[in-house]
């Protein structure tokens, strides 16, 4: 099978992933997932496998074959997975679950290598674009830095009490992070980089972004510059694209008939797509705001989107 370069893919509570060719909106190939819903979906660096995390477990498919079944299983978690990544090599995986751990997976080896306990049920995972620490949000309102190369958590702060974080994004050169909760709320921090590697938030915004839940908040990447996006996804059924230069809004996507559950930027931040309880995915241009192409086929919600249109890194 020959791959377009663009690869994009979604997943639905129609217990299916669809892969679709982005300028056309064709979908040429469709994995089916009995065992649970799909929370979260994520394409290896080098564009060779693609993650869906289920419920408890997350499985790798190999997105260059036409092979129904997964190349491997990743088992420890015991409950959803809400989060997953990939080490910028693609050497190591990082996943986050309900059931309150945030793990690490070598891809070449079964079993999980490293877990760290948050106490609360985690919904996002995020990792710092240094390699050496992740950041994770739960149900309960922590925000927790886990230091890989100490092996500990080295920082926690909660911006509101019993509030659930449903979101984080740090920006591609380490500057800020963002995390969004469930009240619309996105409370945004310089990060300054301590003595170690500890990484310290300083407060520097709190933007109220919407007045339903924001269900994923994501900065725009490297080659978007010097433009600096935040995109909010909110169940009030839009996505609302901020300038981060004072947090103004520059632009709203309307369009989705109901939540917006996750999107992602195009390499160059020129696009964006998104995922929603619809059904369907949505191509935006960032330019003008509009709707570009819609990817219709799901019978229920789509919940999560991946998207990898960059170039594979260079073998070191």
């Amino acid at each position: 099978m020959t791959q377009p370069s663009v690869i994009l893919a979604t997943a639905s509570y129609d217990h299916t992933i669809r892969f679709w060719e982005a300028k056309s909106g064709r979908c040429y190939r469709t994995i089916q997932y009995p065992d649970s819903q799909v929370n979260r979906l994520e394409i290896t660096p080098d564009k060779r496998y693609l993650a869906a995390a289920g419920n408890p477990h997350i499985r790798l498919f190999d997105i260059n074959s036409s092979s129904p079944q997964p190349v491997m299983s990743y088992d420890s978690h015991t409950n959803n997975v809400m989060a997953v990544g990939f080490q910028c090599d693609g050497k190591w995986m990082y996943s986050g679950s309900e059931d309150g751990t945030v793990k690490i997976w070598d891809l070449r080896a079964p079993g999980c290598q490293r877990e760290y306990e948050s106490r609360g049920a985690v919904n996002t995972v995020v990792l710092h674009p240094n390699q050496t620490e992740l950041i994770s949000g739960d149900q309960n309102g922590n925000i927790r830095v886990w230091d890989l190369t100490a092996n500990s958590c080295s920082c926690e702060l909660v911006p509101e009490v019993d509030t659930a974080v449903r979101s984080l994004t740090v920006m591609w050169d380490g500057s800020l992070v963002v995390a969004a909760n469930n009240h619309g709320t996105c409370y945004v921090w310089r990060l300054l980089k301590g003595n170690q590697t500890m990484t310290n938030f300083e407060p520097l915004h709190k933007l109220q972004a919407h007045n339903g839940y924001i269900l994923k908040c994501l900065l725009s990447p490297e080659f978007c510059e010097p433009h600096r996006y935040l995109a909010t996804a909110s169940s009030d059924h839009t996505v609302k694209i901020w300038n981060v230069d004072g947090f103004t809004l520059e632009k709203t996507l309307i369009g989705h008939q109901r939540w917006v559950w996750d999107c992602v930027f195009s390499v160059d931040g020129a696009y964006l797509i998104t995922a929603s309880s619809d059904t369907t995915a949505k191509l935006w241009s960032m330019t003008s705001g509009e709707e570009i192409k819609t990817y219709q086929g799901h019978h229920k919600a789509t919940v999560c989107c991946a998207l990898h249109d960059g170039a594979e890194p260079s073998p070191s």
